[in-house]
């Protein structure tokens, strides 16, 4: 059976409040309550709702306050929110969604209908997020909105595509369950360094398997890709048995049934920036991305390989320690 999906109710009516509160779990919905936009807030960075209920005119934050911050960093942006108002002026519904909100409703609103709107909200989302079943991360169908997003607004942006060195072996050797860990620590540290940047439009996304994408401006890319990969290799060691933590590798059989040392897994960055903010489609992206990653899997340890113009000039690569790689 399925988590009941959480709502957060934010008005600063009581009645209001009670009455949502009351029709909701009726419905099967978990809720929780919210005064107003500064309680919502906190609440949000306790527990991420599945969906918002957002009234508009409040006391020491507004809904359209509250809604700009959410839409500001990636943890909060993809939350659907449904703004109640008692005015039914065009302009504030304009306001609102031009804002970023999902959909619009004046109170008195009818019980049928705001389920109806929720429903549907919450289908949309699911599907708009695509999320990975592991890392409950946006897969290719969310990160080839946020490349089309970007580029349609003329943004330059940095595509980065993470990739586990040696996973396979990795995998094979410590089971399906051990690899799901490595994944699941991969994606955590993505978006504990994404969101605690400085940049507050990063993106965080999951290919699939042990790919992953962060989607970042180009100012931010380097010291995002930096940090991501020491503290990849700072983490990692702590996914293998004492034992094989102590003497440093993995001793795999081959196919050939031949023992050979598996080094530790390592993290390949391949980081493409498009300037222009024109690239349009992930695909070349993906493409250029690929021959990077390639590269870096040449080259021993975690490693940042970034795209070079000139013709017949090796890609630029950077080491966990942050040095150039004479190799170059």
């Amino acid at each position: 059976m399925s988590a009941a999906r959480r709502i957060l109710v934010v008005d600063d009516e009581p009645h209001i409040r009670k009455i949502l509160q009351f029709l909701l779990e009726q419905e099967g919905f978990q809720v929780t309550l919210a005064e107003n936009g500064v309680v919502a807030l906190e609440l949000i960075e306790r527990s991420t709702p599945d969906l918002i209920l957002l009234d508009v005119m409040m006391p020491k934050m507004d809904g359209f306050t509250v809604l700009e911050k959410l839409r500001e960093t990636f943890r909060t942006s993809w939350i659907p929110v449904i703004m109640l108002t008692a005015k039914g002026e065009s302009s504030e519904k304009v306001r609102g969604l031009r804002g970023g909100a999902n959909d619009y409703l004046t109170k008195p609103f009818n019980h049928d209908e705001l389920m109806l709107r929720m429903r549907n909200m919450l289908d949309w989302s699911q599907s708009q997020r695509d999320a990975n079943p592991l890392t409950g991360l946006p897969g290719n169908r969310a990160i080839d909105q946020e490349v089309q997003r970007r580029s349609q607004a003329g943004q330059p942006f940095s595509f980065l595509y993470l990739d586990i060195d040696n996973f396979k072996g990795f995998n094979d050797y410590y089971g399906y369950t051990r690899g799901d860990e490595a994944i699941s620590f991969l994606a955590r540290l993505l978006l504990e360094v994404a969101g605690g940047s400085s940049d507050p439009s990063a993106f965080v996304g999951h290919v699939g398997g042990d790919d992953f994408v962060v989607i970042s401006a180009p100012e931010h890319a380097d010291a995002l890709a930096g940090q991501i990969i020491r503290r990849f290799d700072e983490g990692v060691t702590a996914l293998y048995d004492p034992v094989d933590r102590e003497q440093g590798y993995i001793q795999v059989r081959s196919r050939a049934g031949l023992e050979k040392m598996l080094p530790f897994v390592t993290l390949t960055v391949a980081l493409v920036t498009d300037a222009t903010g024109q690239a349009q489609h992930t695909a070349r992206l993906s493409d250029i991305a690929a021959e990077l990653k390639s590269y870096g899997k040449t080259i021993t340890g975690s490693v940042i390989v970034r795209e070079r113009r000139a013709p017949n000039e090796a890609p630029a690569v950077t080491t966990a320690a942050g040095a150039a790689d004479p190799a170059r």
